[in-house]
């Protein structure tokens, strides 16, 4: 007898999901039929994973495993793309048809995973085994090269797996002001009660810093409104490098805004990001900082948080970089939207959420680097009563926003979630082109600001002074006097730096046929700075 399954499951898309009822046959006992069955094609498969039943067609169709209900059935899931998108088998998401370039593929490659967990020991001690049961050294395991000759230790190295990996929070050996960690990620730094905490609320900006966005940030940070202890409400800007205007980024950083990194080239490949070796994240972070520093005139050493382009994580790669070149703070990963969000910590003990967000490459080493985590936004209209949504890790990939007055309920609702629980900072993030999109977003946005300053325990700052707070943990009947929060820039007033920006026209061999224009309060540079070339003054090919 054939068992038919009529299953439809979400999966990440770019388009909206298309679910088709296509229906798979279970074999008979007898196995009779050349096509394998549903539990052949399901044996050691992931059960999250997307695959084909053939090549032939467009591209749309894949299905996945799904343990059912009922006798425990196997069955075939069975999810369509929308028209005009294609599934892409090794990013597991739909895509626009011309970015899929494995529509010949069945599914994932298969790796060889090394032999982690035996009843008895098969190494000697300091060893472990490879998949082909070879025993190597314990540390050479998620070195970033294969050692073993079947590459499986360079193949379960991740925060759960990797034999090498950070160990769970010890707060007897991690203290403050240098490291911080909890079980669950949500205790209060200091043991401070909640209503004694001041509700840190950071707005940060990602991307270039130009003509299409400084009225923006003019009209947010207008010098008028402050926090409770005096000082101007500041934001933080990860900045990338092309059509970035310096001189406007050093008028913000004049102001005692925060200047970070957000790469120099932004490539849109996701797996240049998520694959990235340590050079890879050196030329791009260190490289970015070094532009800025330079040509925005930012000598004060405060370029020290980093983000990665579309949250693409690199993993141990990304924050060996980060620790070697002093970069204090990653603002990339996100933690699952939960009933209490989740407090900033460092890297030196195990993360403790979820690995969430694009491609889960979440560093599983110790690492010298404080983690500004990403709390996800509740994006339900009505709380109360909406059945639960997937949070959203930036304001505008909230889709279900339309108008100004969701936004202010989204605003307000998850302030209310931080604010009534743990208090852990809340992190509003924007690219300045949505919050532009429409009027009634910026309004609403600064309404909101201005409702929130009302308050005598609501300060709006940039994530170093969410770190600075951390360090020091201080009552909020004493943090009208913190230091670290007034030591300078607290009040900034007069004019930028210069009026008339020189406006560089400048090329590079790593461009060829564009001219971009560099503005700068600082001299020309010879050629448009560039990832072989950050300082601009031209490089020699190797040959």
């Amino acid at each position: 007898m054939a068992r038919h399954a009529f299953l439809c499951l979400g999966v990440l898309l770019v388009g909206s999901l298309v679910c088709s009822t296509s229906r798979v046959k279970r074999q008979d006992d007898d196995g009779a039929g050349d096509e394998p069955n549903a539990d052949q094609l399901c044996d050691g498969r992931p059960a999250d994973e997307y695959f084909r039943l053939t090549t032939e067609g467009d591209c749309r169709d894949v299905v996945r495993c799904d343990q059912g209900l009922e006798n425990s059935v196997t069955r075939l899931a069975s999810v369509r793309c929308p028209g005009g998108l294609a599934f892409d088998i090794d990013r597991q998401t739909c895509d626009w048809k011309t970015n899929v370039k494995n529509c010949d593929q069945i599914e994932k490659p298969r790796k060889v995973l090394p032999i982690l967990k035996t009843d008895e020991p098969i190494c000697p001690e300091g060893k472990l085994a490879c998949g082909s049961g070879d025993c190597i050294e314990k540390e050479l395991f998620c070195n970033g090269k294969p050692d073993c000759k079947d590459e499986s230790d360079e193949n379960a190295c991740t925060v759960e797996l990797d034999p090498n990996r950070a160990p769970d929070c010890d707060p007897n050996q991690c203290v403050l002001p240098d490291c911080f960690c909890s079980a669950d990620g949500t205790r209060i730094p200091g043991g401070i009660e909640p209503n004694q905490v001041p509700q840190m609320v950071t707005i940060t900006f990602n991307g270039a810093v130009n003509v299409d966005n400084i009225d923006l940030y003019e009209q947010i940070f207008n010098g008028n409104r402050h926090n409770p202890n005096g000082c101007q409400i500041k934001g933080t800007f990860f900045v990338s490098h092309k059509y970035t205007n310096y001189a406007a980024v050093q008028e913000l950083h004049r102001k005692g805004h925060e200047i970070s990194v957000f790469s120099i080239t932004h490539k849109d490949d996701p797996q240049y990001w998520t694959s990235g070796s340590y050079d890879d994240w050196l030329a791009e972070m260190a490289g970015a900082r070094l532009i800025i520093e330079r040509y925005a005139n930012i000598t004060d050493s405060s370029i020290i948080g980093v983000r990665a382009p579309y949250l693409r994580v690199g993993g141990n790669k990304q924050f060996e970089m980060m620790g070697d070149q002093y970069f204090v703070y990653d603002a990339s990963i996100t933690a699952p939207l939960g009933r209490v969000p989740i407090w900033p910590y460092t890297l030196y003990f195990r993360m403790p959420h979820k690995c969430n967000g694009n491609a889960h490459n979440c560093p599983s080493k110790s690492h010298p680097v404080w983690e500004m985590v990403m709390n996800e936004l509740d994006r339900r209209d009505d709380p109360t009563f909406d059945e639960s949504l997937p949070g959203c890790h930036v304001v505008d990939s909230c889709s279900n926003i339309q108008s100004g007055e969701q936004l202010g309920r989204l605003l307000r609702h998850n302030f209310n979630r931080h604010y009534t629980t743990n208090r852990a900072p809340l992190g509003f993030h924007f690219h300045a082109s949505w919050l532009k999109s429409k009027k009634e977003y910026r309004d609403e946005l600064i309404k909101f600001i201005e409702e929130m300053l009302e308050k005598n325990d609501v300060y709006f700052t940039s994530l170093i002074q969410v770190i600075q707070w951390m360090q020091n943990p201080t009552e909020l009947s004493s943090l009208r006097d913190f230091q670290e929060w007034k030591q300078d820039k607290c009040d900034v007033k007069g004019q930028p730096f210069c009026s008339l920006p020189n406006a560089c026209p400048l090329t590079t061999r790593e461009l060829p046929g564009e001219t971009l224009r560099l503005f700068t309060c600082m001299e020309c540079p010879n050629n448009y700075p560039w990832i072989l070339d950050p300082q601009g003054e031209g490089y020699n090919v190797k040959k």
